[in-house]
């Protein structure tokens, strides 16, 4: 952004280039995709991911508290230190995955916020505020989990959500000195085509939607 362009220029530039996705670009990050459990022989280099979270950041959070913390592992040695903590039907899947992101959570995220919300000091808020602190941190971490999910996908890289795990033994394996702590897994890759299930069912518009 130019010493001249304000913060609603850039939208408005945005916005003329580009409106919405078109129905491709619902189909790739939606309607067609696929959690995956087979992978191709193909790494995900570090300027993936580095691009990655590098996307996934401006997704919007509370007072920009930006709670989520990222461990991804890559050798096989890393990924295998999961496997205890997994419920026995996800053991296969991270046992193949080429990388797995334990998206995690920064309990005292508000140590960041004069940085992150300099408009107020509200890091007192949660500091004197456990449990608002802990529900914050759950809430925003999951919102900053689907935005890495869509993010992945938005980049070409395919994935598989897990929470079927012992988040406690996940913490004490990785994070042992309590400040952070797991959400869920994600296991991402470039998807093996073969052998995919067909997609299960979704509820309709007058199931789950009111319009007052």
């Amino acid at each position: 952004m130019s010493e001249n362009t304000t913060p609603g220029d850039a939208v408005k530039n945005l916005r003329a280039r580009i409106q919405s996705l078109d129905e491709d670009g619902l189909d790739l990050l939606f309607r067609d995709a696929r959690s995956f459990k087979k992978w191709q022989d193909r790494e995900v280099e570090d300027s993936v991911i580095e691009k990655l979270y590098e996307v996934t950041k401006w997704g919007p959070t509370s007072q920009n508290s930006n709670p989520a913390r990222y461990l991804f592992l890559k050798s096989e040695e890393a990924i295998s230190r999961t496997l205890p903590a997994m419920h026995e039907g996800n053991v296969p899947k991270v046992k193949v995955s080429p990388l797995v992101a334990i998206i995690a959570y920064d309990t005292q995220f508000f140590e960041y916020l004069p940085k992150l919300f300099p408009v107020k000091d509200v890091s007192g808020l949660y500091r004197d505020n456990p449990a608002k602190a802990e529900s914050t941190a759950f809430r925003n971490s999951s919102l900053q989990g689907a935005y890495f999910m869509l993010a992945a996908r938005a980049l070409g890289l395919d994935v598989n959500g897990i929470s079927g795990f012992h988040n406690d033994i996940i913490d004490k394996e990785f994070f042992a000195d309590g400040r952070y702590k797991s959400n869920f897994l994600c296991c991402l890759g470039y998807g093996e085509l073969e052998g995919l299930h067909p997609r299960g069912p979704r509820l309709d518009f007058d199931e789950v939607v009111q319009i007052l």
